[in-house]
Parts: C-alpha cells; structure tokens; sequence
C-alpha cells in the first residue's frame, strides 16, 4: 500500500507541474493590435499580432539591397508618424540581411530577412522580419506564430494593452 501511495502522490504531482510553472511565471496577455517602436530609429508603428500567420514581417518601401564591408545589406523605408505633428514620413532604415525567404501568394518572389529591435510595453524584443511591401492592411509590423510565442498569449478582445516605454536596458533576445 505504501508504493501505491507514493505513484499515486507522484504521478499527481507531475500532472499538476505545468500548471504551477504557469502561476509562477505569467506571461503578459496583449491586445490582437498594439502600438511599438522600431529602435533605434525611434519609429512609432501599429502592429498587428496575426496568430494565423507563421511568420513576421515589416512592411517597408524603397526596398534597395547593397553591399558593406562584404556583406549583404539592405536599406529600406517605413512609414510612421515623425515630429510633433505627427504626419506620417518616411524613415530610412540599414539592416543587414540575414537570409531570404520564399514569398507566398500569386506576386511570390524572395523577401530579405533583417533583425530588428522592436518596443512593445516595457520590453525591447529582438526579433526577425521579413521585408513586404506596403500592402492592403493597416500594419506597419505582423507579428506572427513565430515570434508570438516569445511574447506571451493574445486576447482578440482587447487592443493597445501596452504602451511602449523601453529602457534601453531592457533587452530580450528572442528571434
């Protein structure tokens, strides 16, 4: 009876140990649609978090790629509210390129991937977005399966849960 006892006590306590490794650490919830910053450009952009989609990307025009130092490079524009006024302009970015990707859909063809820093509440995540024109939505930035997953869960119910403060010391490297 003792051994039953034990496997009993045991096996209960393994079933019950996911759950208290989520009450120990929670995951922050955010809204399907949230508000960042592209660092270090200081780029105020909408982002929608798309649990349909597997990967990220950026929307950016100008799209030109180029050689430094040996290297693949790009740069590119975004678009985002600039000044006080907050019109929108085009702010130049420089990434390097850290591969390709085959596009999906009828316009196919191979977008680069470049890492960037990105504010989302008080955390600076790094993360990996491939390079899409400006299309028919809204967003600046899709967040995708990929890169939700380091983030925490999404509630559709709720928008702009978090707004970006980031302390440059508050990086987490996640893509």
């Amino acid at each position: 009876m003792h051994t039953l006892n034990k496997l009993i006590i045991g096996t209960s306590f393994a079933l019950m140990l996911p759950q208290l490794a989520l009450a120990a650490a929670p995951n922050q919830v955010f809204g399907w649609e949230e508000e960042a910053v592209l660092l270090p450009e200081q780029a105020a952009v909408k982002v929608e978090l798309d649990t349909s989609a597997q990967t990220s990307y950026l929307a950016a025009a100008n799209i030109e790629p180029f050689d430094k130092g040996g290297e693949k490079w790009v740069r590119f524009t975004v678009q985002a509210p600039k000044g006080l006024a907050g019109a929108l302009a085009d702010i130049p970015f420089e990434r390097k390129i850290l591969r390709t990707e085959k596009g999906k859909g009828l316009a196919g063809g191979h977008r680069q991937v470049v890492n960037v820093a990105l504010c989302i509440g008080t955390q600076v995540y790094q993360e990996d977005l491939a390079l899409k024109g400006p299309g028919k939505k809204d967003y600046t930035v899709v967040l995708g399966r990929s890169t939700l997953q380091h983030l925490g869960a999404v509630d559709v119910t709720r928008t702009n849960t978090a707004k970006p403060e980031c302390d440059a010391s508050a990086t987490k490297q996640t893509g």
